[in-house]
């Protein structure tokens, strides 16, 4: 009796598990109309496209709502945009159409979209749609494509050995390095765009005339046109190119409105001519030298101008100044970089003293600055030897010939020989917000900048911002690379 109780039990509890299995899988396919598959997005869209050029890999999701399988028949791209191509990967599987695609009961497969798109001969961008079809018994559903596609001059390792122009018709993409050679002028007219693959760089030691204008402004830029995710632009990542570096024998370098950004090194410049204090060997004038993964401008032993620049957010220092000399006016100096917390001086100032070889005390001023961020503003030292580790003193410019007129620091500090007039625990109330990857530099309402400058160290020059607001308007001048405009509060 008792093993016929326990064969009871046993046979109960298989039929119990059975139960329990085939109302968890339904192994039948569903053959209703009625029965259609869900999408966790009906449009699959693309940043700007760069032509011939691949992109990053789009997904979706792809769910059967059914308690039963369901049999997909067909998927695939319609084909319709002419000069345009999308790839799907479907389980794995790269190809532009597949059939009879299972997706069991409750459950879902992703699918991963590329596009390439063939060349437009067009100057501007030029807009694709196409569709990605699914046919499921018997009904056809479909998810639009559509990707802005744009054309580009290529330049690959190329050596620019006569006086040449780049247009802004259409971006130039940057392979390798280009190479502007000695005695060579490079004219870049307002609006042209720079794209730089991964590592690219320009070095010249020619000149560069980058005639940028508020209207049209000159972009240095890596090629990641896309998101990195959601609405977060690549123009939040430092490192995607290598950078501009002026190397002897240039000379007589002006760049205005130009705007580069997310480079390694930065910009450089050095020259053989740091004895002569009157021939500029790099002159930027309304520009933005921003996000690098290293440090966004370094000179040595050259004479190097600046006027209503911003030069922000880098890993290392922002700006590294070495013997030569130096006029900064109306510029903005901060680093709020977001990938580490910096920790060298926004600026560091260096004499070379090596005895009886090579000499080099720096001369600078900065007039009518902001300087501000996570670290310390300014330090001041000596290489007293190559490859030494600098001496330098944090906010003690004793002994150079280092110069801070009517400047804002966010420091504790007090005036001096060196200090003039300076604004000391300022707070420039700038729109930055870190945490929402938001990095501008301009005033705000409440800023200690506003009309704290001194009109005598604002060169004609620096009359406009590269936003074309005029700094002489009110009579009374702002501090920093910006004109102070009114934000009002639920804007600001």
């Amino acid at each position: 009796m008792t093993n016929i109780k326990h064969f009871l039990w046993l046979a109960v509890g298989l039929m119990i598990l059975m139960g329990l299995s085939t109302s968890c899988i339904e192994d039948g396919f569903t053959t209703s109309i009625s029965d259609v598959l869900a999408f966790n997005r009906d449009t699959i869209a693309f940043d700007t496209v760069i032509t011939l050029q691949g992109t990053a890999t789009k997904q979706m999701v792809v769910y059967n709502k059914s308690k039963k399988q369901i049999n997909i028949s067909s998927i695939k791209v319609a084909g319709l945009a002419s000069k345009g191509h999308f790839h799907l990967n479907v389980d794995g599987i790269r190809g532009n159409e597949f059939q009879n695609v299972e997706i069991r009961g409750n459950d879902s497969i992703y699918i991963f979209i590329e596009a390439k798109l063939d060349e437009m001969q067009e100057d501007e961008p030029t807009y694709l749609e196409d569709r990605l079809e699914f046919v499921t018994n018997g009904v056809l559903q479909t998810v639009l494509l559509s990707a802005w596609g744009q054309d580009v001059v290529r330049i690959k390792g190329d050596t620019i050995s006569r006086d040449t122009r780049f247009y802004a018709n259409k971006p130039y993409l940057i392979y390798d390095t280009m190479f502007v050679a000695p005695n060579v002028t490079l004219t870049l007219d307002p609006g042209t765009t720079f794209l730089f693959h991964d590592k690219a760089a320009i070095r010249c030691a020619g000149t560069m005339l980058a005639n940028g204008t508020a209207e049209g402004p000159i972009t240095f830029r890596g090629d990641r046109l896309d998101h990195i995710v959601g609405e977060t632009s690549f123009d939040i990542m430092s490192g995607q190119w290598g950078g501009v570096i002026f190397t002897p024998p240039t000379k007589d370098n002006v760049l205005k409105h130009v705007v580069m950004r997310g480079s390694t090194i930065g910009m450089h410049c050095s020259s053989n001519d740091r004895n002569d204090t009157t021939r500029c060997a790099l002159k930027l004038v309304n520009c933005v030298l921003t996000n690098s993964a290293t440090t966004c401008l370094a000179t040595q032993g050259c004479y190097v101008q600046a006027i209503g620049t911003e030069f922000s957010d880098a890993a290392e220092e922002v700006v590294y100044l070495v013997g030569g000399k130096v006029m900064m006016s109306q510029c903005t100096f901060a680093n709020n970089y977001l990938f580490s917390v910096p920790r060298l001086p926004i600026v560091q100032l260096f004499n070379v003293e090596y005895g009886s070889g090579y000499n080099d005390k720096i001369r600078a001023y900065f007039d009518n600055c902001i300087l501000h961020g996570l670290s310390d503003e300014i330090s001041a030292g000596r290489l007293i030897a190559p490859d030494s580790i600098p001496e330098n003193n944090v906010l003690n410019l004793d002994g150079f010939n280092v110069y801070m007129r009517y400047c804002l620091f966010k420091s504790v500090g007090v005036d001096d020989a060196h200090f003039i007039n300076c604004l000391w625990e300022g707070e420039p109330a700038f729109l930055t917000v870190r945490d929402d990857y938001l990095f501008d530099y301009r005033l705000g309402n409440e800023s200690d900048a506003i009309g704290k400058g001194n009109r005598n160290y604002c060169p004609e020059e620096a009359r406009y911002d590269r936003f074309g607001y005029d700094r002489f308007a009110s009579g009374a001048i702002d501090l920093g690379a910006y004109v102070w405009v009114y934000v009002p509060e639920d804007e600001e």
